[in-house]
């Protein structure tokens, strides 16, 4: 309970210190005079001014209120290592235990640091502001962290939010050893095809620099190198961009003997990978009314740089036009399918027919080039079933459809078959989903059989229509069928022709997105999807590995003909992988190389600074030879830490309950002092 005296003027300020002042004069004329009763005059006076200032007597009633303190516990990544959550539970224990002898003290406990799969780093200060955004600044008593000092959202002190100590017990070792790599050198881009420089540095902490570490070079989860590195050195390595679209490259060194742990000799980019111009050359035999699709498709495609022949008329023709009217450009046999033919992505032969132009030798060299990586697509028309056919040419030992001589003529519809449902190619190619499908007749088609290819579509009788092949390192596609124009001209509401025709023409040019079997992991949120794309009818179990190692098992599930999907919760960042066993799939959550897994061994030295501007101290657990410190109630001073003990500041805070309020003058008791006063001064003087 507290006592005091308040004042309510009667009147306003001003007309009061007026009041006062003629007070004052007239109360010190007398005494200066020493007019007899001047005294008592100068009492009434005075009485007079104080009931006009109208004084009270105050009364307040206070309960104290507690003082905050915080306990916060790092549960980051980095805490898992060595025996730094045995140390964290026990200095916890102590500390409940210490913390809780000090009257007056509340104490809360923060849990912070965990991963959440959004936010980069150790973030324990964002977790003690939070804790304690309810309490005045003027009740925080301070704040204990115990962590293993790599915290990443430290503060300056201007910013902490109170004035108290913060305090930090630091958990695992002075002698701590980790090996790491680092990225110097990144490039974010490259062409497919060439090389992009790469360079690193491992980092042996707690360990003599110069040893000679066996380093691992990935791209895409596939080994393209491995090389030597010297500790501490700045090292180089050329990576070949293999494909377009993200090309993820790691940099794994081998383990540091008694090192804390080996999720950080790993470190790993994206190169995102940019296509130069695809070259493809279209040669086509005699004109017909498909001709124009070929060329408008390739055409409408700014990433493709087209190279088109048409063959009008055959060498052994004689009908005496001059030789420099026949074309204005000769065929370059020799410079195309000998010379430059390596440069092409894509020879597609628009019903084309031996017709002398190439000679066989020439035909050996594409069959060549297929089986070393290149791709062909022959669209056959009715010079397939001939004798002049392509497939009477070495071209036989590559293409998937021996023709049988016939020709079917009459309108039908382009069917996918069982294998066509679950190919990239034709997989949900729109008006598929009806029976029969939503598009138009096709009337002509080459009747083959197919030979070691996988048919994706058949014609009329359930005859192959579009065959696709692989032979070693090269593809082959084989259309029986010169009419998808129809489609491409909307006859009888046309067809997806833009669709399968640059679905095809990618898978060709082995497009990731085209494999039939490929494992692929997506990041959506705060989720993995894993998908297995493949062309048989079941898929096995994926298992897939967190940044820090942890690993699970998910059971794949139908979603889509060809596809089987499952769905885990990303709770880590970093680089997360997934494996059937046969493929491997790689995707980034988050910064590619996380903060938390950068720098593993504990320090001091981040905590320092803001410890010792706010009178705190930084003290490591393994150095006292006891769970925690002494913790004492310091009531004022600027230094609250010593080499064994911390303090927290207590302070004086309390609430009002209750207030009393006893005015001097009211009423009759403040009437009979006036008249009391006034009645001294009259007898007085009058004596």
């Amino acid at each position: 309970m507290n006592f005091g005296l308040a004042f309510d003027p009667l009147v306003s300020t001003p007309i009061l210190i007026g009041v006062c002042i003629v007070a004052l004069i007239v109360a010190l004329l007398p005494l200066i005079s020493r007019t007899r009763g001047a005294i008592m005059r100068a009492l009434a006076l005075t009485l007079g001014v104080l009931a006009l200032a109208n004084p009270s007597f105050t009364r307040e009633d206070r309960e104290p209120l507690p003082v905050v303190a915080a306990v916060v516990l790092d549960r980051s990544t980095s805490q898992r290592f060595g025996d730094r959550i045995q140390a964290t539970e026990a200095a916890r224990e102590a500390l409940m235990e210490r913390l809780g002898r000090i009257p007056g003290l509340e104490v809360r406990v923060v849990e912070a640091g965990a991963s959440d799969g959004e936010s980069d780093g150790t973030r324990l200060f964002a977790g003690l502001g939070a804790a304690l955004s309810d309490v005045p600044p003027d009740r925080v008593a301070g704040a204990i962290l115990v962590t293993d000092g790599r915290v990443h959202d430290v503060p300056p002190p201007s910013l902490l939010g109170f004035s108290a100590p913060v305090h930090a017990l630091i958990t695992g070792r002075d002698d701590e050893r980790d090996r790491r790599v680092v990225l110097t050198a990144t490039p974010r881009f490259g062409i497919v095809g060439q090389r992009q420089v790469v360079g690193y540095r491992i980092e042996d902490e707690g360990a003599p620099r110069g040893a000679r570490v066996n380093v691992i070079i990935r791209r895409d989860g596939d080994v393209i190198s491995r090389t030597t590195a010297t500790a501490g050195a700045p090292m180089e390595i050329p990576v070949e961009i293999s494909h377009a679209g993200p090309n993820i490259v790691e940099i794994e060194a081998s383990p540091l003997e008694g090192e804390l742990t080996p999720l950080n000799n790993r470190a790993a980019l994206t190169i995102e990978g940019v296509r130069e111009k695809l070259r493809v050359l279209l040669v086509s035999g005699e004109p017909h009314s498909g001709e124009r699709t070929w060329r408008n498709l390739l055409k409408s495609d700014a990433n493709v740089d087209l190279v088109h022949f048409t063959i009008l008329r055959p060498p052994e023709k004689q009908d005496g036009t001059p030789i420099n009217e026949l074309s204005l450009i000769a065929f370059p046999t020799r410079e195309l399918f000998q010379q430059k033919i390596k440069e092409f992505n894509l020879i597609i032969f628009d019903r084309y027919a031996q017709q002398g132009v190439l000679p066989l030798i020439y035909f050996d060299n594409i069959v060549r080039y297929v089986r070393e990586g290149g791709a062909i697509l022959v669209a056959a028309g009715p010079e397939y079933a001939g004798a002049n056919s392509i497939f009477r040419s070495p071209l036989a030992n590559v293409l998937p459809g021996e023709p049988s001589g016939r020709i079917s003529e009459g309108g039908f519809r382009a069917q996918l078959t069982d294998e066509g449902r679950r190919h990239p190619v034709t997989r949900a190619l729109p008006g598929s989903e009806a029976s029969p499908p939503q598009w138009s007749n096709w009337y002509r088609a080459v009747d083959a059989r197919s030979e070691g290819g996988t048919t994706i579509m058949n014609g009329p009788n359930n005859t192959p229509l579009l065959v696709l092949s692989r032979h070693n390192e090269g593809r082959v596609a084989l259309l029986l069928s010169d009419h998808i124009w129809l489609w491409a001209r909307g006859f009888e509401g046309g067809g997806p022709h833009l669709d399968l025709l640059r679905k095809l023409s990618h898978w060709l040019m082995k497009e990731p997105d085209l494999e039939e079997e490929r494992l692929v992991m997506l990041s959506r949120g705060r989720d993995l999807v894993v998908e297995r794309r493949t062309m048989q009818e079941k898929a096995p179990p994926v298992t897939v590995t967190a940044p820090s190692g942890a690993t699970r098992t998910l059971d794949m599930k139908l979603a889509d003909p060809g596809i089987f999907r499952a769905i885990t919760e990303a709770n880590e960042l970093g680089l997360w992988r997934a494996t059937d066993g046969a493929l491997n799939a790689l995707v980034n959550v988050g910064p590619i190389n996380p903060r938390e897994f950068a720098e593993v061994t504990s320090t001091r030295d981040v905590l320092a600074p803001l410890a010792a501007a706010t009178g705190g101290g930084v003290l490591r657990l393994s150095d006292l030879g006891q769970a925690a410190p002494r913790v004492l109630a310091v009531r004022s001073g600027e230094r609250f830490s010593g080499p064994d003990w911390m303090g927290l500041k207590m302070r004086d805070a309390s609430i009002v309950r209750g207030l009393g309020l006893f005015p001097l003058f009211a009423g009759i008791s403040g009437l009979f002092l006036l008249l009391a006063g006034i009645a001294a001064a009259w007898i007085r003087e009058g004596r």
